[in-house]
């Protein structure tokens, strides 16, 4: 059921940011660029996430697939600027050439300062019409929060600043490492939950039960890459593997080894079954989603 219900929320996506990115605009070099990004492949889960919840809280989620991509366009501009020489420098992500590598370095932080730019845009715009102002508002204010440097780029700091820390005693590497990852990798996906519950129009005490879940489901996301770094192929990961520890990253896998680094994966998908049977019931998409992030080899 996984499979077949990803396959059909991946479809809607896709469609969706076709519609909205054209490849042939003006100017035509970053738009190439920033579509070589957005259309390389990828889960789409941040926008998946969004769909999910919105049908989860009782909405249509077709309503609000436009606004989800917005997520989409965000969470790719961090891959590039992720990839670029100062901080990763990788030269694959899904399995294609970076977009520095296919371009050029300023061409990819170009691009990714325009994705960052399009996806607040977008959340801006859509759903049209009046009736949608103070919820789009609301979708705005949220994921900006979460990619603010408080969210999202404060945990690619502090990223960069414990790089090579592993040993550090200036501060509990585990409360660290877990600031991070509930920050670099977290605040974007749990946002995508909340943005599904706030277009529906959900209460806050409802609201509230989407945002800690997608809390959870975001620092479950970040372990089991850590994991995947350490023990997947290229080919399975789309990327170059090992470059962590490598570089001497604070991750689960080097903190705390792959077997504790597990444990703690499969404590929180029991834990996020629990928190979305409680939301939309027993064996629901929130709770197959949670599975699928949990269990995931690639």
């Amino acid at each position: 059921m996984t499979d077949r219900m990803l396959d059909r929320e991946r479809a809607a996506v896709e469609s969706a940011l076709a519609r909205l990115l054209p490849v042939d605009a003006w100017p035509e070099r970053l738009h190439r660029a920033m579509a070589h990004a957005v259309f390389a492949g990828g889960k789409r889960i941040r926008p998946i996430l969004a769909r999910l919840a919105s049908r989860a809280a009782g909405s249509d989620p077709d309503v609000i697939t436009e606004a989800a991509c917005g997520l989409e366009f965000i969470h790719t501009y961090s891959l590039i600027h992720d990839d670029l020489p100062a901080f990763d420098d990788d030269v694959l992500r899904r399995g294609k050439p970076t977009v520095h590598v296919a371009f050029d370095e300023a061409t990819a932080i170009l691009a990714g300062d325009a994705l960052l730019t399009e996806g607040l845009l977008v959340l801006a715009r859509y759903p049209c019409g009046p009736d949608w102002a103070a919820r789009r508002a609301e979708a705005v204010a949220l994921v900006a929060e979460a990619v603010s440097a408080r969210g999202m780029v404060g945990g690619q700091m502090e990223d960069v600043e414990a790089t090579g820390q592993v040993e550090s005693r200036e501060e509990d590497p585990k409360l660290r490492l877990e600031r991070i990852h509930r920050a670099k990798t977290g605040c974007l996906l749990a946002a995508s939950v909340e943005l599904g519950a706030v277009l529906a129009g959900v209460s806050d005490d409802v609201r509230r039960k989407f945002a800690d879940f997608g809390a959870g489901l975001g620092l479950a996301f970040q372990i089991g890459d850590d994991i995947l770094d350490a023990t997947a192929s290229a080919q399975d990961l789309g990327k170059s593997p090992g470059k962590d520890a490598e570089a001497g990253k604070l991750t689960y896998a080097t903190l705390y080894g792959l077997d504790t680094a597990r444990r703690r994966l499969a404590d929180l998908e029991e834990q996020l079954i629990g928190e979305a049977a409680e939301i939309e019931g027993p064996d629901g998409d929130l709770a197959a989603i949670a599975r699928f992030v949990a269990r995931r080899r690639s």
